[in-house]
């Protein structure tokens, strides 16, 4: 349960000073303006407007002015604004990064507000529509009271999934523009939250998110982890950043379908993919009495599961030591046998090369590569990589066996080419596939259909012959 105020309350002295401030100047002015949001007989005008104006300092508040034409993908909930959308800004002085502005039609009449930034591509993250403001006038134009009341949220969508659970507390809490706040990444792990930040309105509100997320239900150590790389793009450098308090706390266990599993909080991404819960435990369901090999498999996911339901022999390869460390002390705290499950430290591709010249097969095999395609403009060569390894996965399935095959790589999701590329490794190996299984990630990873660029992960179950 995540124990914050209603919209628009008082803040507990718990909260540090600074984001007390911020919050109690917050409340007053939100207050007002929704009394006059209320005492407004005129149905026509602007919500926003009408809030903006009784706020101090409301004539300072620029806006950001869309071409014709390009309205109505924001309208229907596109959080990013591409600086090719916009036709004018519309203040004197023009807006700093970071400050709320207005983003308004053609007309100038204001369709929502958000986050501006003068630096990155995207120059304003959407953060709320005027219809919604509207209806929640206490959240409008106020970054401290919407961060409440989306975590709040997400704790609530959460809960409604079954997560925590007894048998799962290892899962996302928030899930960037799924949870419709952009370039915010929050997983638990335990008592652990892990915060990854990729915008550079998330680092100037780091006070307040730390603080609202340390109050939800369990949650006893915070980890902040900066993309310094897609900061940099926002023009924030996280090397100018004065720290602040973060978990020395660096490893944790944690429990997913009943299988725990050590977890580096400095390891990739957030230290954990959650995102392949369900495709892990759909796993296990098919191991029994397999033979089965985890390609890439870092702290050993799928195999852990595999080993769980019953495989006959499990072997994990990755080129990561670090991760293999992982992976190896998960199968003494699971009590597995390691003689029918280890792991080996190399290059996928090595591997499988030495496995088809010693014809070596396995019932079932995963592919789960890291990101390939990290950008649309790679993705010629990426696709390339994935037909090649693809094409030699495929070549160490038995006849009639499985393969698994995953891509993380938003840009080869989104493309659809992926279904595609799939079939040319089949030809280039001289195999046939069929589809049994089309997936994503987990249900705790919601996507906002606004922007399917949040749809990222592929995942394929299929049958090789």
């Amino acid at each position: 349960m995540l124990r914050l105020r209603a919209c628009g309350g008082t803040a507990p002295a718990s909260v540090p000073a600074l984001v007390r401030a911020r919050l109690y100047r917050a409340a007053s002015s939100a207050a007002c303006a929704a009394a006059a949001s209320a005492a407004s007989s005129s149905s026509s005008s602007s919500a926003l407007e009408e809030l903006a104006a009784e706020r101090k300092g409301a004539k300072c508040l620029a806006r950001v002015v869309l071409k014709k034409g390009k309205t109505q993908i924001f309208r229907d909930g596109s959080p990013m604004v591409y600086s090719g959308a916009v036709d004018r800004i519309i203040g004197r002085p023009p807006p700093k990064s970071g400050d709320i502005v207005l983003v308004a039609d053609g007309t100038e009449k204001p369709i929502g507000w958000g986050v501006y930034n003068s630096v990155s591509m995207f120059c304003v993250r959407l953060m709320q529509l005027e219809e919604e403001a509207r209806r929640y006038p206490t959240c409008a134009l106020n970054m401290e009271r919407l961060l409440e009341a989306r975590i709040s949220s997400a704790v609530d969508l959460r809960r409604s999934l079954g997560l925590p659970s007894a048998n799962t507390n290892a899962y996302r809490l928030i899930n960037s523009e799924g949870d419709r706040l952009s370039g915010l990444i929050v997983d638990v792990f335990s008592d652990a939250a892990v915060i990854a930040s990729s915008a550079a309105w998330v680092e100037k509100y780091r006070q307040e998110i730390q603080f609202l997320v340390s109050k939800v239900d369990g949650v006893n150590h915070i980890k902040w982890r900066s993309s310094a790389d897609i900061l940099k793009e926002e023009g924030y450098d996280i090397s100018e950043r004065k720290d602040s308090s973060s978990s020395s706390c660096s490893t944790v266990k944690a429990v997913e379908n009943g299988i725990i599993y050590l977890v580096s909080l400095e390891g990739q991404k957030t230290g954990f993919y959650a995102d392949q819960r369900e495709n892990r435990h759909f796993i296990s369901l098919l191991a029994k009495d397999q033979r089965i090999l985890d390609l890439c498999c870092y702290s050993g996911g799928f195999a852990l599961n595999a080993a769980k339901g019953g495989a006959e022999n499990v072997i994990g390869v990755d080129s990561s030591g670090s991760a293999l460390d992982l992976a190896n002390e998960n199968i003494k705290l699971n009590g597995l046998n390691p003689e029918r499950i280890s792991f080996t430290k190399g290059d996928a591709t090595t591997f499988m090369k030495g496995a088809i010249a010693e014809n070596e097969l396995w019932d079932l095999v995963i592919l789960d590569p890291p990101k390939l395609a990290p950008r649309k403009k790679v993705l010629q060569s990426a696709s390339g990589m994935y037909r090649s390894l693809n094409a030699l996965a495929m070549q160490v399935v038995k006849p009639g066996g499985l393969l698994m095959t995953c891509s993380c790589s938003g840009a080869m999701t989104q493309s659809g080419l992926f279904l595609k590329t799939i079939q040319g490794a089949a030809s280039m190996a001289g195999r046939k596939v069929t589809v049994l299984r089309q997936a994503g990630a987990a249900c705790d990873h919601p996507i906002d259909p606004a922007y399917p660029e949040g749809q990222y992960l592929s995942n394929y179950l299929l049958r090789v012959t």
